[in-house]
């Protein structure tokens, strides 16, 4: 069989999607800033002072924080050691590298691989982090939910249609998959899959011990980030009331979630232009608050560069001979190292 057979076609066409999201995110940003002019953009990048410079560092210092403590938590309750200062040191270095390069996840793909080989158990690593990060948006994504109808924005008198079809939509795609994973006799790898899958839930996701503090955690990093986006609204010289500006920025948080994206550049500041002009504040206000926004999180992410310089490059993201995948111990199934990039 040819090697375009047997996978190297699929490498190709992820390599072609990553260029063309990230292409696509820069596209965005530079047709609005062609449509709605550079000049309300340049004007918050320019008022971007030490105490803006100060605020975003101690927010993201508390989020990268309850970033490795809800790691460690889940990773901890999986059954591998994870010392809250090492998570720490590597979150930091995983933001460092979300925010500069391509696909916003590599920095994620990094620590789980790094942590992994250094467990010995690449598998059950590279799940603590799928499901740390996953929690993370869930909890994201039901707070921004509860915000939205709580108070006035532009989407809040379609918010309980889009739920309704929303949950409609997720219960139709649990049913499809248990349908297609759950086997109709005897035991098969999906269905061993699935009761893995189940399990790391219940110990590290829902458990007495673990299943507080991941909340808790994730709530943390949550307000850090909305409250780092209502500085950069600031920042940019938008003077709306809270009850008005943070249902605008949950919009443009929840936007950097879609996959055609620049390390976060692109949907974030073409939803930021929707709300803000929807909500009378100006689409180029937007635009300026969510590139402001973008730089302050690359100026709270510098941390992590001295992290990567001091404790060693990425070389973990290099696969070696003969390691395609590692780790069975303790019951885990061997992962792929590239298989979190998706996941993530």
């Amino acid at each position: 069989m040819s090697s375009d057979a047997t996978g190297t076609s699929p490498a190709r066409a992820r390599t072609a999607w990553a260029w063309l999201s990230n292409l696509g995110g820069v596209a965005l940003v530079g047709a609005l800033l062609w449509w709605l002019g550079t000049g309300p953009a340049l004007a918050g990048l320019r008022r971007i002072d030490a105490p803006a410079v100060l605020g975003a560092l101690a927010l993201g210092a508390l989020a990268t924080v309850g970033c490795a403590w809800r790691w460690r938590l889940v990773a901890e309750a999986l059954g591998i050691r994870l010392p809250l200062g090492t998570a720490v040191a590597d979150c930091y270095r995983a933001v460092f590298l979300n925010a500069t390069l391509p696909g916003g996840v590599l920095g994620d793909v990094h620590r789980a691989v790094r942590h992994g080989r250094e467990a010995g158990d690449l598998g059950r690593a590279v799940r603590a982090v799928v499901w740390e990060r996953t929690a993370g948006q869930l909890v994201q994504v039901v707070l921004a939910v509860a915000l939205l109808l709580a108070l006035p924005s532009p989407v809040r008198p379609y918010l309980p249609t889009v739920t309704a079809v929303a949950v409609a939509v997720a219960v139709g795609l649990v049913l499809v998959v248990l349908v297609r994973v759950l086997p109709r006799s005897g035991p098969s790898r999906r269905a061993r899959a699935l009761r893995a899958a189940v399990a790391d839930v219940r110990a590290g996701l829902l458990g007495r011990r673990t299943g507080p503090g991941v909340l808790l955690a994730s709530t943390v990093v949550v307000g850090c980030h909305l409250a780092t986006f209502v500085l950069a609204a600031r920042v940019a010289g938008v003077t709306a009331p809270l009850a008005v500006l943070v249902p605008l920025t949950l919009l443009a948080l929840l936007a950097m979630g879609l996959p055609a994206n620049m390390a976060g550049f692109g949907p974030r500041e073409g939803v930021a232009a929707w709300a803000f002009g929807a909500a009378g504040l100006g689409a180029a206000e937007g635009v300026a608050t969510a590139l402001v926004y973008g730089a302050l999180v690359l100026v709270a992410a510098l941390p992590g560069a001295a992290v990567l310089v001091l404790r060693g490059h990425p070389s973990a993201l290099r696969r070696r001979p003969g390691d395609r995948t590692v780790g069975s111990q303790g019951g885990s199934s061997p992962v792929p190292a590239a298989g979190l990039a998706g996941s993530a």
